[in-house]
C-alpha cells in the first residue's frame, strides 16, 4: 500500500470542491434526494440542470457512425471538470455556479446574410434533425482533454434550413448576456458576451454539432445549456454555450479570445500539436482523470476527415 503524508495529498482526492461546499444544502434535501439518488437520478443543485428537467431523457436519439470507440469520461468528469467563464475561472466554478442560469423558455435568434432568418424556441430547434449520440474527443488548449458522448445534430441542418445568400461566409455565435444569471460576466475577464466563429464549410462539416444533451440527458448547465457548438478537431473553446443568436456574415467574425488575447489565440485554433501555446507546449495532452500524459493529434485525431479543409494554408500562420 502506498501512503502519503497529509500534505502531499490534495484536497481535490479527498472530496470534490463542488459536494463539500454543498454538504449544508445536501443534508437539508433530506429523504427526497437521497430516493432520487438511489434510483439513479442526480439531484438538480449537484448536476447543475434546471431541476424541471434534471435527468430529462431525449427521446428518440440515435447513434453515429462519426463517433469514436474511445473509452468515455464520466458523468462527473464531464460535469465538474469544466471551462465557462461566465460562472467563473476555476474549472469546479461551473458546477458550483451554473445552478442560476435558467434555460426555458430559450430562444435563439438565427440572422444576417439568410433567406429566411427566424427567431427559434430551443424545443423547435431540436426538431429541425434527429438527435444523435456523437462519442467526440474534446481537446483543451490547457493541455487536458476528454472523451464526451454529446447528444445533438448536425450544424449543417440549420443551415440548410435558413438558406444563407452568397454573402455568406462565416457564421458567429454568441452566448447570452445576463450576469444576474451568469454572475462571471460581472467582472472582466473578457469582453461579454462571449463571441465565436467559423468558416462557413467549416461550420456546414458533418462533424460540427450543435448539442443539447450528453449521455442521453439534456444538457447540464455547467456544459453549456441548452445549446452549445461542438467543433471536435479544434480547442475547446471554439465549443461556443448556451447560444442566444447564430448570424451568417459576410466578414471574419473578431471572436473572444482573439480579441482578449491575439496574440496567443487566433480564429481557427484547430489541435497543432506542432504548434506551441507561447505558454506551454501542446505536443501532449492529459486524459482527464489520468495523470500520465500522451501525444496530441493533430487536428484531434479527426484529420482524414477535416484536413481537406485547409489544404494549401499554413497551420503555423493561421492558427
Amino acid at each position: 500500500m502506498l501512503i502519503r503524508n497529509a500534505p502531499d495529498i490534495k484536497s481535490s482526492e479527498i472530496t470534490d470542491k463542488s459536494l463539500y461546499l454543498s454538504r449544508r444544502k445536501f443534508l437539508l434535501a433530506g429523504s427526497a434526494s437521497l430516493a432520487s439518488l438511489a434510483a439513479g437520478a442526480a439531484p438538480a443543485w449537484l448536476s447543475g440542470v434546471d431541476e424541471a428537467y434534471a435527468g430529462t431523457k431525449l427521446p428518440g436519439v440515435q447513434k453515429s457512425r462519426l463517433s469514436t470507440g474511445e473509452p468515455l469520461n464520466s458523468f462527473k468528469d464531464i460535469t465538474t471538470y469544466n471551462n465557462f467563464y461566465e460562472f467563473g475561472t476555476d474549472k469546479d466554478d461551473p458546477a458550483q455556479y451554473a445552478k442560476t442560469l435558467v434555460t426555458r423558455p430559450w430562444t435563439v435568434a438565427v440572422e444576417g446574410e439568410v433567406k429566411r432568418p427566424k427567431i427559434y424556441g430551443i424545443d423547435e430547434l431540436m426538431k429541425l434533425s434527429p438527435l444523435e449520440e456523437r462519442i467526440y474527443r474534446l481537446r483543451c488548449v490547457e493541455a487536458w482533454s476528454m472523451v464526451i458522448p454529446w447528444v445533438g445534430f448536425p450544424l449543417s441542418a440549420l443551415i440548410k434550413r435558413v438558406e444563407p445568400t452568397s454573402k455568406a461566409k462565416y457564421v458567429e455565435f454568441l452566448t447570452l448576456h445576463d450576469p444576474k444569471q451568469m454572475p462571471g460576466q460581472r467582472r472582466g475577464v473578457l469582453e461579454w458576451p462571449y463571441v465565436e466563429g467559423l468558416r462557413m464549410d467549416e461550420a456546414a462539416h458533418p462533424l460540427a454539432i450543435l448539442a443539447v444533451g450528453l449521455y442521453g440527458e439534456v444538457l447540464p448547465n455547467q456544459n453549456g445549456a441548452p445549446l452549445r457548438l461542438v467543433v471536435p478537431w479544434k480547442y475547446g473553446f471554439k465549443s461556443i454555450k448556451s447560444i442566444v443568436k447564430i448570424r451568417f456574415v459576410e466578414n471574419q467574425p473578431a471572436t473572444s479570445w482573439m480579441k482578449a488575447n491575439p496574440s496567443e489565440y487566433g480564429f481557427y485554433s484547430n489541435v497543432n500539436p506542432d504548434v506551441d501555446h507561447p505558454r506551454w507546449s501542446q505536443a501532449r495532452e492529459r486524459r482527464i482523470p489520468e495523470f500520465t500524459k500522451r501525444k496530441t493529434l493533430m487536428f484531434n485525431g479527426y484529420g482524414d476527415q477535416v484536413a481537406q479543409l485547409y489544404s494549401g494554408m499554413d497551420l503555423r500562420k493561421y492558427i
